[in-house]
């Protein structure tokens, strides 16, 4: 490991925080990978040397694995700046010397700064889960599920067990509705007035792939829908739909670390078989 000034914007590759030009950070020479100061000192980057090692005159630990555990937020990134300079293109064909001006004049569509937003509420969430829990947690950011082209947002290992985490950079209040009759409970999930109730069903493929890479029943495995800017009700507490758990950040860390089921230990032999199964994209 090695520390560096940066020369160009960057971000962590464990929390993906961004980092600025002349930030202080951390380079993996193996890996190839800028971490910052935060993950470096309490998350679960590989120390120096001299913190792996501990001598006691009999024996030396052997130092911990390397896990790629992502970035936050990359490929959500990535299909914006696709679509951004597509639209760029689009303009600079059709237009040739104006283009400048329809560029300054104009912005992306909806659907495609959506991706950004996305993307900023995926490293929004990263961050706050590793400031929260620090080395109780290991997060896989951005991971790719085999023989598909989907990807799933957050894979936490915590003292609780295993979390699947669906982050939404929402507006609006966030709120659990009851839209069943007299005599029967339906708990809906509504953001803005709007019923998403489909969200929570939309980690059903999800909590099926972790479940399939871990192979093992043994293992709690939960989901969770993550709210990053979305509006919260004076009393409203986080709640259930459809077995996701719904809430903001730091509602989310605090359920993660609430029962001890896992030992440190026990978290890094799990998120080492996940990295494996569900690479990084």
């Amino acid at each position: 490991m090695k520390q560096l000034s940066l020369r160009r914007a960057d971000c962590c590759a464990l929390c993906g925080v961004q980092l600025a030009v002349g930030d202080r950070a951390w380079w993996d020479v193996e890996a190839r990978k800028v971490l910052c100061v935060r993950c470096f000192e309490g998350g679960i980057a590989s120390p120096p040397v001299e913190k792996l090692y501990e001598s006691s005159g009999i024996s030396i630990a052997p130092a911990l694995p390397f896990i790629e555990t992502g970035v936050a937020g990359k490929s959500a990134m990535e299909e914006y700046q696709r679509r951004h300079e597509r639209r760029e293109a689009q303009i600079e064909a059709k237009f040739g010397m104006f283009a400048g001006i329809v560029k300054f004049l104009s912005d992306d569509p909806q659907s495609t700064i959506a991706w950004k937003k996305g993307s900023i509420g995926e490293q929004k969430l990263a961050s706050v889960l590793v400031e929260n829990l620090g080395d109780r947690v290991i997060l896989l950011n951005d991971r790719k599920v085999p023989k598909s082209r989907a990807n799933i947002d957050h894979i936490a290992i915590a003292p609780s067990g295993v979390w699947v985490i669906d982050a939404k950079n929402y507006s609006g209040l966030v709120q659990q509705r009851d839209v069943g009759g007299f005599f029967s409970t339906d708990i809906h999930l509504f953001v803005d007035g709007r019923d998403k109730t489909k969200l929570a069903d939309g980690l059903e493929w999800q909590l099926k792939a972790v479940r399939s890479a871990l192979d093992s029943d043994e293992i709690a495995v939960n989901g969770a829908l993550c709210f990053t800017d979305a509006e919260w009700g004076w009393f409203a507490k986080p709640f259930s739909v459809g077995g996701a758990f719904v809430s903001g950040p730091n509602a989310l860390s605090r359920k993660m670390a609430e029962i001890e089921a896992l030992s440190k230990d026990r978290i890094w032999q799990i998120a080492e078989r996940l990295a494996k199964a569900l690479p990084p994209k």
